[in-house]
């Protein structure tokens, strides 16, 4: 059983982006212990086929057609949820868009749909609901960031730029929203075999770059997620994974000339390859 599942009697979470990937093992391992889920995604018709794969494991499944970067949607789904749940003990901003593509060539109408989805849906979901657990002086905020807002590898900066707005948010909330019963925690992954590029606006050759790393990662989400819920059942803020992750975050903390060297290394071989192509 989970952690959490102890901690929390009622057993109410909310998940975004729940209809495949990370959201939908969160949803996996929350239906195992039994939990009342508030599934979203943009896609209803994948939501309602992973509910069956829900209910099944023994969760109850509530559905939310769920644009995280439309505010008053996310307004009225979230007063709908705790209405018919009467609260919730667990949020889990997962939903994301991955991306890649040189600074120069993105788009500010790309920059408006990363940062709409990234980082204002995470917002979003944050300002909704903090105000119930406030009432409740209870819960549990869970974030899902990137390795990229602490490392901001080149050819990656409106996905670095979201995230790492994610973990200065979570921070905040961290030090806010402790002294009233309330945790937060702060995921920055490396790779996890997901669909996150799948929606990929950026230059092709990035966006190629990135699908070949996804393609290689061994981690699936099942097994991350269980990882993140695992330490945030035992009250960690921050939670890096995998073993990748955990050595970059401590290269940069301790050996910031080192790191910058690397990612430098990087980008200079980033253009070189570019220049060869043309």
């Amino acid at each position: 059983m989970l952690e959490l599942s102890r901690k929390f009697k009622e057993k109410r979470v909310f998940v975004t982006g729940a209809a495949m990937g990370l959201g939908k093992a969160f949803c996996t391992h929350f239906a195992k212990d039994g939990w009342t889920i508030g599934m979203s995604d943009i896609s209803m018709e994948r939501l309602e086929q992973t509910a069956v794969e829900i209910k099944a494991l023994g969760g109850t499944p509530i559905l939310f057609k769920l644009d995280v970067a439309n505010r008053e949607e996310y307004r009225t789904v979230a007063q709908n949820f705790v209405e018919q749940t009467g609260g919730i003990d667990v949020l889990v901003n997962n939903a994301g868009v991955g991306d890649g593509a040189s600074f120069h060539e993105y788009s500010l109408e790309n920059w408006d749909w990363m940062i709409g989805i990234n980082q204002m849906g995470v917002i979003h979901g944050c300002h909704f609901f903090v105000p119930t657990f406030m009432k409740q002086k209870s819960g549990h905020i869970i974030n899902i960031a990137s390795a990229a807002g602490y490392a901001n590898p080149p050819r990656m900066s409106p996905y670095n730029v979201t995230k790492a707005a994610v973990i200065s948010l979570s921070e905040s909330l961290n030090y806010e929203l402790s002294p009233l019963g309330i945790q937060t925690s702060v995921v920055m992954p490396t790779f996890i075999k997901t669909e996150i590029m799948s929606n990929a606006r950026g230059s092709s050759d990035a966006i190629r770059a990135g699908r070949k790393l996804l393609d290689k990662t061994k981690l699936l989400p099942e097994d991350a997620v269980l990882e993140m819920l695992t330490k945030a059942g035992k009250g960690h803020f921050e939670i890096v994974l995998p073993k990748d992750s955990r050595m970059g975050y401590w290269l940069k903390r301790h050996f910031p000339g080192i790191f910058k060297a690397r990612l430098m290394k990087l980008a200079t071989a980033q253009i070189e390859r570019a220049n060869q192509r043309k």
